[in-house]
């Protein structure tokens, strides 16, 4: 109750303040101070706040895309400390996570970690690398996932599961208190759904056609093709839930993507889909200019506060911001 006080108490005397300025839709333009870089904040009409911190690549590296992706990955570890639960996502990306973790690990940079796979790849690739693993059931909270994304929107919503993990990464980086995706800039679009590539749906195996048939309907207005997964052998690709995939692939982005997710999810035989809405606390994004930072301003200072809130140490002075009209 103190430290709430201490919170409001302090919230007043910013707003009197010339140098404060209250946010509408967004927030006023917001410049972090940190040892390492200047991260800026940008205003935006949406809940998401850009925050870009570059840093360049090596002089004259070959900028192929997994290059990208091991920069961003390696980026996306520093949010990693000592004593965290964290989630460990699946995919290409993700896979240069979880090695970097299990380097610092092995070097005694990282102590204490556990962590939750969200696939039968993630854990076989955690336990060759020595991390210590555990599941959901017995970690119900999370303080931290990273993963990868196949879009992301300009307000941080993303297309997931092409890797066909979606069921259980939705569920592991749901129960995390920050959730830091990882892309190169090739993943970014202006509507989900608008690169062209496949929206993956988790169907269960009775009826599957069933459910294509009723999603290519849901989003005809879109172009929406359905098309069942296929594995390398010609059979439906199966989930390690036991399920299958229809992916669907759309002409023109989705135009409401909450909405479309309730309506999927509201199909009886759908277990799960690729929409993830409003999780991302940061995405770190790698391109030719560097390693930059967006980041969802109102989900990671709720975090931060709730944090000191309830750890007793909540202290204005740490969050070592200032605020420019």
């Amino acid at each position: 109750m103190a430290a709430a006080s201490s919170l409001q108490s302090h919230t007043s005397s910013l707003k009197s303040s010339s140098q404060y300025s209250i946010y509408n839709n967004g927030i006023s333009r917001l410049i972090l101070h940190t040892p390492s870089s200047t991260l800026k904040l940008h205003h935006h009409t949406q809940s998401s706040m850009s925050i870009k911190a570059f840093s360049s690549p090596s002089p004259n590296p070959i900028l192929t895309q997994d290059y990208l992706k091991k920069l961003a990955a390696d980026k996306a570890v520093e949010y990693v400390r000592s004593g965290m639960v964290l989630g460990l996502g699946t995919g290409s990306t993700a896979a240069f996570v979880v090695s970097k973790i299990g380097e610092l690990l092995k070097s005694g940079e990282l102590k204490d970690i556990v962590g939750i796979p969200t696939s039968k790849r993630t854990y076989e690739q955690a336990l060759s690398l020595g991390i210590p693993l555990s599941v959901l059931d017995d970690h119900p909270v999370l303080d931290l996932s990273i993963d990868g994304a196949d879009e992301v929107d300009p307000d941080l919503n993303l297309v997931k599961g092409r890797g066909g993990a979606l069921l259980r990464e939705k569920m592991v980086e749901a129960a995390s208190k920050k959730f830091v995706v990882v892309v190169d800039d090739t993943k970014l679009v202006d509507g989900l759904g608008g690169s062209g590539l496949a929206m993956p749906v988790e169907v269960v195996q009775f009826c599957w056609k069933y459910n294509l048939v009723k999603l290519q309907e849901l989003f005809k207005d879109e172009g929406c093709e359905a098309k069942l997964r296929i594995d390398g052998d010609g059979k439906p690709y199966v989930t390690d839930n036991s399920n299958y995939i229809v992916d669907l692939y759309f002409k023109t982005p989705i135009r409401d993507g909450l909405a479309a997710g309730k309506e999927i999810s509201s199909f009886q035989g759908v277990v799960e889909h690729g929409l993830f809405l409003d999780m991302a606390t940061a995405v770190i994004i790698a391109g030719k200019e560097g390693v930059g930072v967006k980041s969802n301003f109102c989900l990671s200072f709720h975090a931060e506060v709730t944090n000191r809130i309830n750890s007793n140490k909540f202290f204005f002075s740490d969050l070592n911001f200032k605020v420019e009209i």
